[in-house]
């Protein structure tokens, strides 16, 4: 996609931020299709990969990939910019809406119809049923056990009370659950309201923490920067080296920003907007941010 594209994720890059910022919304158009607006749906999407992906996700790619991952992880991020714009502009260019009047999209919808247009059909219709049936497997796994796991530990180490309490983990678990409800029942309106307060400020915190880190230990960054790219090539062993770093830089990259999964253009779909390649725009700038 990337090079297909001509380098899309540099090229558009300014763009997107310009889409993002409404430079572009046109204030006549109030018979747009879509839900949400451009930043709501950025923010949706960024609230399930910015996070414990790129906390406990980056530790365990290097601890088993040796420090070279991080290497393979930013090149997938630069190229999963293109992946997120693919997705992203199908969601929106494939969506309908469904019998309560929502709108839905998504890579159940682009690979049944898309495919359908490519007279392979049949093939769309049961890679959309398994796309669906996966996502729900991935969400259950990856977008709640992990994150409700690793944050109750997180909390329970602030809180002893918590920890030590045998209904701990149950109790956590139920106002985690009741806190989401609140939130998602209200449908991708309600996600994109919240996303877009809590979001900027997560990133915020995120990003000024990883920046006190790094101006606690400037000393050690060079020698840092200098074992990921000596690592990234290595070939000294089978985890340590070329192979083991490549394949945990990506699977966990993957984990993180989700490009390619296919998940963000669900979100994206459900963006006010009638031009589908500007949503896709928008799209490319999270695997940047995360």
């Amino acid at each position: 996609f990337t090079f297909k594209m001509n380098f899309i994720n540099l090229r558009g890059f300014v763009h997107a931020i310009r889409v993002v910022k409404g430079d572009y919304d046109d204030e006549e158009k109030e018979d747009v299709e879509g839900e949400v607006s451009h930043f709501q749906a950025l923010s949706s999407a960024l609230s399930a990969t910015v996070g414990l992906g790129n906390i406990a996700g980056v530790a365990i790619a290097v601890s088993v990939g040796g420090p070279g991952a991080i290497f393979w992880m930013v090149v997938a991020g630069f190229l999963g910019m293109s992946s997120k714009f693919t997705e992203c502009s199908l969601g929106q260019m494939y969506r309908r809406k469904d019998g309560a009047g929502s709108t839905l999209g998504g890579p159940m919808c682009y690979l049944n119809s898309g495919l359908k247009e490519l007279g392979m059909g049949k093939m769309g219709k049961v890679l959309a049923v398994i796309f669906a049936i996966m996502c729900i497997g991935g969400s259950f796994g990856g977008g709640n056990m992990f994150q409700a796991n690793q944050s109750y530990v997180a909390v329970a180490e602030m809180l002893p009370f918590l920890g030590n309490s045998e209904y701990g983990s149950l109790v956590y678990g139920i106002v985690l659950a009741s806190l989401t409800g609140i939130v998602i029942l209200g449908g991708i309106k309600s996600i994109g309201r919240v996303a877009e307060i809590i979001v900027p400020v997560m990133c915020g915190i995120y990003l000024l923490a990883g920046g006190y880190i790094l101006l606690y230990h400037a000393a050690d960054v060079p020698g840092a920067f200098s074992v990921i790219f000596s690592e990234a090539f290595s070939t000294d062993s089978a985890f340590g080296g070329l192979i083991g770093a490549l394949i945990q830089g990506f699977r966990r990259a993957a984990f993180s920003n989700e490009a390619g999964v296919g998940s963000a253009s669900i979100a994206h779909a459900a963006a006010a907007t009638d031009e589908p390649i500007s949503e896709g725009i928008v799209a490319l700038l999270e695997p940047f941010i995360d």
